[in-house]
């Protein structure tokens, strides 16, 4: 009898059209999430319901036009995902001593957690593999993913073995599509490189240690074993591996994070790294994104849309953004192989 493997890739999500009806609920969920805002339950409540989310879902509405716009009038995150799931289940479909079936979900929007646990529970696995779809750590991401898929789970009649894979940032395949991803790209026809990162609050690193000080524990210079959960850690790490196969050395790139609320976030803020490159002169400058496995809003728009303006109107010329793995053959096998592992 074949051994039944669910597999649980999960993305962070995507409203289902970029009106204000849909967008509004998507950020209501998303950011009421404790492990996205992580304060005081009471103001996080005010503060998300009553100030971010009635201001915030008409300026978001807008800008997630111009993404859908650009992809047909869908969500890239959502397409994406979609045919990775589905060459996926290709590869699966004819392995012998095993039946695997790969499902797609979202932790905010659709396909729902809720909608896609309750498919798999009626399957009757004999163990489920859950794959967050994010390469470095983080308790937003990843640790709020795990969570509630995690206690989906608990709720079924009967639980079977459990396999998670919480981040892969050092994976060799992972590495090689993102590597793979800049043979269109002359390296050496650019000023400046950055490798920009979604942000995070200080203090959601700092809580990975004892001591909550992540300034104390090497982050940008080394892994070890107090800072190998730590996101601001594994990205510098991430980088190091990329940029060691690219043979850049450390004066050619930045290692910098994006999309930040305030000023208590992670540093460099990518869109200052722009302005200061842009001050100094430089023309062209090359874009990663290491973070992101499908692009998305904060791909595609805010580093090739918004830092392009940045740059412009400091005299630059061109931003250009190293496509996210997207469905690349390579990420494809890749995660073939993280899964087989546990097989």
């Amino acid at each position: 009898m074949n051994k039944k493997t669910g597999v649980l890739l999960i993305n962070l999500g995507t409203p289902d059209s970029p009106k204000v009806k849909d967008v509004r609920p998507y950020l209501t969920e998303f950011l009421n999430d404790p492990r996205v805002i992580d304060i005081n339950p009471i103001l996080r409540a005010v503060l998300v319901n009553l100030i971010i989310v009635p201001f915030r879902a008409p300026k978001s509405a807008k800008i997630y036009k111009e993404l859908f716009d650009l992809y047909g009038g869908k969500s890239p995150l959502l397409e994406y995902g979609i045919t990775v799931r589905d060459k996926l289940r290709e590869n699966f479909s004819n392995l012998d001593g095993h039946d695997v079936t790969v499902e797609l979900a979202m932790r905010y929007g659709k396909p729902s957690l809720d909608e896609v646990c309750a498919r798999m529970e009626k399957a009757g696995y004999d163990q489920v593999i859950v794959l967050p779809m994010f390469p470095q750590y983080a308790s937003a991401s990843t640790g709020s993913a795990l969570e509630k898929a995690l206690r989906l789970i608990r709720n079924w009649y009967v639980i079977p073995e459990i396999k998670v894979i919480s981040q892969y940032w050092d994976n060799p395949g992972y590495i090689d599509t993102v590597v793979e991803r800049t043979k269109e790209f002359d390296l050496k026809s650019y000023d400046h490189i950055l490798f920009s990162y979604h942000g995070l609050p200080v203090r959601q690193v700092d809580k990975v240690y004892e001591d909550r000080r992540c300034d104390n524990h090497n982050c940008e210079s080394e892994i070890n074993e107090e800072n190998r959960w730590c996101y601001k850690a594994t990205c510098y790490a991430t980088t190091r591996l990329i940029a060691e196969r690219l043979g850049l050395s450390e004066n050619d790139y930045t290692v910098c994070f994006q999309s930040r609320l305030d000023k208590k976030w992670l540093e460099p803020f990518s869109d200052k790294v722009v302005e200061e490159w842009g001050k100094k002169g430089a023309k062209r400058l090359l874009a990663f994104s290491p973070a992101f496995v499908a692009d998305c809003l904060e791909t595609t728009i805010e580093i090739g849309d918004e830092y392009q303006e940045i740059f412009e109107e400091l005299g630059g010329e061109k931003v250009d953004l190293v496509p996210s793995l997207n469905d690349h053959p390579r990420w494809i096998a890749a995660l073939d192989e993280m899964i087989r592992e546990r097989l």
